[in-house]
């Protein structure tokens, strides 16, 4: 007798709610950083609030905060809004990327599940969710092994980066 198929059903999850955290490549030392992005603090002279945006890295020790508007208070070598993300792997088909370990662990069950399950269709609520906008090579079955490969490489080198 065959092992249950490995079962994946969609949480509804859009890229957005992974967005507000990243792991990004230090400008300083090229290790790994953490950015994040909280909604905004104080209000400008318009009234207008903007994000703050923030990068620790705890290999250097930098710690940058920017509030205001994106290019508006920007001096050269100063601002990072978002560096460069870390985990990203190129492959035969395309780059594989993702915000955080917790959407790359999203990305992974997906492509690990031998039976994947969406919502049904009268259902309410988001229809284009994460995994519905993954390019379809990370979706074929004939790629899995190679996109899981990716995917540990990603995860191990957050703990060795």
């Amino acid at each position: 007798m065959s092992p249950a198929p490995v079962r994946f059903h969609d949480t509804r999850r859009t890229v957005y709610d992974f967005a507000g955290s990243a792991l990004v490549r230090c400008p300083r030392c090229e290790r790994v950083a953490h950015f994040e992005r909280r909604p905004g603090r104080a209000a400008d002279a318009q009234g207008r609030t903007y994000p703050e945006r923030r990068l620790v890295c705890r290999s250097c020790g930098l710690s940058r905060i920017h509030t205001g508007p994106h290019g508006a208070t920007r001096r050269p070598g100063q601002g990072c809004y978002r560096p460069a993300l870390w985990l990203r792997a190129a492959t035969r088909h395309g780059e594989l990327w993702a915000y955080n370990l917790e959407h790359l662990d999203l990305i992974r069950r997906f492509v690990a599940a031998d039976l994947r399950e969406r919502a049904p269709w009268y259902d309410t609520g988001r229809k284009m969710t994460l995994v519905a906008r993954l390019p379809a090579w990370i979706k074929s079955a004939k790629n899995r092994t190679e996109v899981l490969r990716a995917i540990d490489r990603l995860r191990a080198s957050v703990t060795s980066g």
